[in-house]
């Protein structure tokens, strides 16, 4: 408006109501050094990470500052996810009820399986098994076929480290309504809980993780053959499980809730996520070697 029309300030701010004050101030807050390029090097090396997680990430390394700052800071660098709006269905949908979380780690696993490409265009397979309680990878294995036998195995493999869940939830697949997995279950004292056909909301705990996985490690890398897709997949679970913080855990990490969970009261060790500024965590690393 000054410059328009060659008004003084004070007429300018009697004419909108501005106090000169306000109209006069200078802000005199000081960035902490280093904190605007080091969430930028996080958002290139984590492009699925969001504010909240990439705050998670900041606090390990000790940075310190207000929430707010952050979040304008990651608005002023354009660095904010771009989501695409899915259309919904117009027809009414079926009431959901929530999945009971369990009271302990290893209670209940949750198993889906991911279908993706090498760069040759042969199709693979990836079973991924999760834990329930925190969320934890229990096992992710890859290949072209993926039987009702190799899924046994599998389990059997992870039992050997976790011991044996109680339920499993699976969907309708021939691979987990066949005689091997029946008969498998039933050696064990292993409940299969099969979900409704066309309801994967059911299986929301893995299902979660299924969109996590494709995002951050399927979507971000272009796999030369299973040798390659097994190594970095194999890393991301990894990372996942020891470093990524979980939101529904508290910003906390699976690894850490399931040993928080199974460790005796007063002994809880291992990563705390401070978030009022400040951080009292172990070093680990922000790196995203799994991407090729």
């Amino acid at each position: 408006m000054r410059e328009h029309h060659s008004m003084s300030e004070r007429r300018a701010c009697r004419l909108v109501g501005l106090p000169r004050s306000v109209a006069q101030y200078r802000s005199r807050r000081v960035e902490p050094e280093g904190l605007r390029t080091r969430m930028i090097e996080l958002s290139q090396e984590r492009p699925r990470f969001g504010c909240p997680r990439i705050r998670v990430m900041l606090c390990r390394e000790g940075f310190e500052f207000n929430h707010k700052r952050i979040h304008r800071m990651y608005c002023e660098e354009k660095l904010q996810i771009r989501r695409r709006k899915r259309r919904r269905k117009g027809a009414g949908a079926a009431p959901r009820e929530a999945l009971p979380i369990p009271s302990r780690p290893h209670v209940r696993w949750s198993m889906d399986f991911v279908s993706d490409t090498l760069m040759d265009g042969r199709a693979f397979r990836t079973l991924n098994i999760v834990d329930d309680f925190s969320r934890l990878s229990v096992a992710i294995e890859v290949d072209f076929s993926l039987t009702g036998e190799r899924v046994s195995r599998v389990l059997d493999s992870a039992a050997a480290k976790y011991g044996w869940p109680d339920v499993i939830v699976v969907d309708n697949g021939p691979e987990f309504t066949g005689k091997v997995l029946d008969q498998w279950a039933w050696e064990r004292g292993v409940k299969l809980h099969f979900i409704d056909p066309g309801k994967p909301v059911q299986n929301a705990f893995v299902e979660s993780f299924n969109g996590k996985f494709r995002e951050e490690c399927l979507s971000e890398n272009w796999f030369t053959s299973i040798g390659h897709a097994r190594r970095a997949i194999a890393i991301w679970r990894e990372d996942y499980n020891h470093v990524r913080p979980h939101k529904s855990l508290g910003w906390n990490t699976p690894a850490n809730a399931e040993r928080a969970a199974l460790s005796p009261p007063g002994r809880l060790t291992g990563q705390i996520v401070s978030l009022g500024g400040g951080s009292e965590t172990t070093s680990l690393t922000s790196q995203k070697p799994w991407v090729s």
